[in-house]
């Protein structure tokens, strides 16, 4: 072991990881005094969808339902009623469609998400819109399900800040609307795992297909423009998306154009010590307490080690997961860490094959050679994924991209992305 990370390391061996996370939390005070944006109301843009949509895939749809937990209306629609609810959390300013805004895709349009007391975290929101098709949840995967989903939120003292699930339900089983709708939908009084399986049970209705690719894929050859076209040829051949975003190099994902696997793609990985940090967090993994790697994630800097805080695997350091690509010009900003504000962005950064001193760099992240007119017609293909439901905000949200990027372009580096990969470094030995 680096010997400058001896006395750290000693520390977190001794201390108990309780103690070490309010240590994290009072180091993370300063970043308190934002208020949570109000809670949106439940408007058009948040009813249940229907799968009678462009390119929704029906049985693959249906394959989602867990035996455990069938979708009902009544089930559904409790569902929504405590997706909106700020009661569920510790100050009632905070509710999960604070930071899953229906009208911005179900993100909340900032880099990091804003929680009770105005606490920052670490991590982008991320669309809840298709997140039945998820194979893993959060940026790190660190748990498989939508019911499982629903509770770390909850508890997590810089989201919802609930101690635990029985608080949260002790908000609501006050009120007698609520002891109804629960005796209805479940035969007996509101409890956490009944809680997270109505508002699962609503988050597998948040279907989002019927977008123009879609109708091109179809069989509409009009419904795109020849930019877009191009954009997909691109697509599967020289700007590499396929290697990340398809089931395979040779398979597209039309569903959700994910691989559902973790990649290190280079963001923030020069101002983060990730080896020490990953020392420390092996130790918290071995723990096994999964409140305590959820707080660590999104309470400090260790959430830049992404899919190692679940695997503890040196090769996942700093990985995280690949997203859903369908309505992204609404998301903004973009990576697991907001830190891109516009798809031109994005696409410099990939073009460049980010990553100098990155010795965690996936191996299909190298210089992509693609000129103005490539990226171009690449967000052209990207915009139309964007659901006819947000076609309006997508053509605001277009326009205001293409401004930002005519005069800032702070991720663009031409001669990295026409000259040879850099040579990255070795791993770390153990």
């Amino acid at each position: 072991m680096d010997n400058s990370i001896k006395p750290l390391a000693v520390f977190w061996m001794r201390s108990f990881l309780l103690t070490v996370f309010v240590v994290f939390y009072e180091g993370n005070v300063s970043s308190a005094g934002t208020k949570p944006p109000p809670i949106p109301r439940p408007g058009p843009l948040a009813q249940s969808r229907s799968l009678l949509q462009v390119g929704a895939p029906v049985e693959p749809t249906r394959a989602t339902i867990p035996p455990d937990n069938p979708q009902t209306p009544e089930k559904i629609t409790l569902g929504q009623k405590l997706f909106f609810d700020g009661r569920l959390s510790v100050d009632g300013t905070v509710a999960c469609a604070t930071c899953h805004d229906p009208a911005r895709a179900f993100t909340d349009g900032r880099p990091v998400s804003i929680g009770v007391h105005g606490r920052a975290g670490q991590r982008n929101a991320p669309t809840v819109l298709n997140a039945l098709y998820n194979k893993t949840q959060f940026w790190d995967g660190r748990v498989k399900t939508l019911e499982e989903q629903v509770e770390l939120p909850i508890t997590n003292p810089f989201e919802m800040g609930q101690p635990n699930m029985d608080a949260a339900v002790a908000q609501i089983i006050s009120i007698q609307e609520y002891r109804e709708d629960f005796e209805i939908v479940f035969g007996r009084p509101p409890n956490g795992p009944d809680l997270q399986r109505a508002i699962a049970a609503y988050e597998r209705t948040l279907l989002s297909f019927n977008s123009p690719f879609d109708r091109f894929i179809a069989g509409d050859g009009n419904s795109i423009d020849d930019s877009a076209k191009r954009g997909w040829k691109l697509f599967n051949d020289r700007g590499r998306c396929n290697k990340c975003h398809a089931l395979s190099d040779n398979q597209p994902n039309l569903v959700s154009f994910t691989d559902n696997d973790f990649h290190n793609i280079g963001v923030g990985i020069i101002r983060n010590r990730v080896v020490p940090l990953a020392r420390q967090a092996e130790r918290l993994v071995n723990s096994g307490n999964s409140a305590s790697i959820d707080r660590a994630a999104i309470q400090s800097e260790m959430s830049v080690l992404g899919r190692f805080l679940v695997t503890k695997k040196q090769a996942d350091i700093a990985s995280f997961k690949t997203p859903n690509l369908r309505n992204l010009l609404i998301t903004a900003p973009y990576f697991h860490d907001g830190s891109q504000e516009t798809l031109w962005d994005v696409m410099d950064h990939y073009n460049k094959g980010d990553g100098v001193q990155n010795p965690f760099l996936d191996q299909d992240i190298q210089p992509l050679a693609l000129s103005e007119d490539d990226i171009n017609n690449l967000v052209a293909l990207l915009a139309s994924l964007t659901s006819d439901d947000y076609k309006e905000q997508g053509a605001r949200e277009l326009a205001r991209q293409r401004a930002v990027a005519q005069t800032n372009r702070p991720q663009r580096d031409t001669k990295r992305a026409f000259g040879p990969k850099s040579v990255q470094p070795p791993p770390p030995g153990p």
